[in-house]
């Protein structure tokens, strides 16, 4: 390896990072960006340019297509951010052994600190939870195998030593781990059960958003099975197998179809469920679902 950039010195982390099918197709700098979310897209550019960045021995550039199974090395200058501290956060824990721990995330919870949430995540809640968990995912991500929507509630994995933290990433990349979900829709799916198979990929103008297209270049294979449970006028109750874990992939693939998550503001255009959409010549409009 050649001497570290003088810009990144004094005490800059040397990381090793081998690219999973997930991320194939990915530039560099927005891969990089993928992992260390606690670092700004600047900070991540400015490294790649003092050449803090190898790929499979050489230096790599922002604009290079990750490929799976790529080797990547990145020096990142010291943290601005003092690193999560343990926060007395209730937790609801499923499960638990020596090894990992299952834990029921609740909504409106970011799962590890990044830009404008540095306190109040799980990870602070975690800390003070466990005595141990697994570094294998940074010193900002202690004990995180994957991740939730800061707006879904449902299961989390933790690992609590290194070695189960390699083993249940591996059951992530090959697909060995069933997820599902259950969602209440705006809008009536048609079949009792199918497949969405749509590329999803970056918003072309919202930042905060995704969307589904036909363009290759730029976006990432995705697969989502629905069975609908129940139907009701204007809304269904449905359960869904995600094939493939993209960003907002539920939410995305099921506003393409016209029934986006109910209450999902970002991909439906309202953020709660009133009583009036249910009865029509209801006396009050109350809130029956705030999210």
């Amino acid at each position: 390896m050649p001497p570290l950039p003088s810009s990144l010195q004094p005490n800059p982390q040397i990381i090793d990072l081998t690219a999973k099918h997930k991320v194939e197709g990915l530039r560099l700098d927005q891969y990089l960006a993928s992992m260390f979310p606690d670092r700004s897209r600047s900070v991540i550019q400015r490294v790649i340019e003092a050449d803090g960045v190898l790929v499979n021995g050489k230096p790599g550039k922002a604009s290079y297509r990750v490929r799976y199974g790529d080797q990547v090395r990145i020096v990142l200058p010291a943290p601005t951010h003092d690193l999560p501290v343990p926060e007395d956060i209730p937790l609801h824990v499923l499960y638990e052994d020596e090894f990992l721990a299952l834990v029921n995330k609740p909504p409106d919870m970011v799962v590890h600190p990044a830009k404008g949430h540095w306190s109040g995540t799980l990870v602070n809640a975690l800390q003070f939870r466990f005595p141990q968990l697994s570094q294998t995912g940074g010193e900002y991500r202690p004990g995180i195998v994957h991740r939730l929507d800061r707006d879904t509630s449902g299961v989390i994995l933790i690992a609590k030593e290194e070695q189960t933290h390699r083993n249940l990433s591996l059951q992530f990349e090959t697909r060995k781990i069933f997820k599902e979900y259950q969602a209440i829709t705006a809008g009536v799916l048609d079949r009792d059960s199918d497949y969405i198979e749509r590329r999803i990929a970056k918003h072309a103008r919202e930042r905060e958003k995704m969307m589904v297209t036909n363009v290759e270049e730029d976006s990432k294979e995705a697969c989502s099975y629905y069975e609908v449970i129940e139907r009701f006028r204007g809304f269904t109750f449905c359960r869904i197998q995600p094939r493939t874990g993209r960003t907002h992939q539920i939410r995305v693939h099921l506003a393409s179809v016209g029934c986006p998550v109910l209450a999902d503001k970002a991909y439906g255009g309202r953020d709660c469920v009133r009583l009036s959409a249910l009865v029509a010549a209801a006396q009050t409009d109350e809130v029956l679902m705030p999210r």
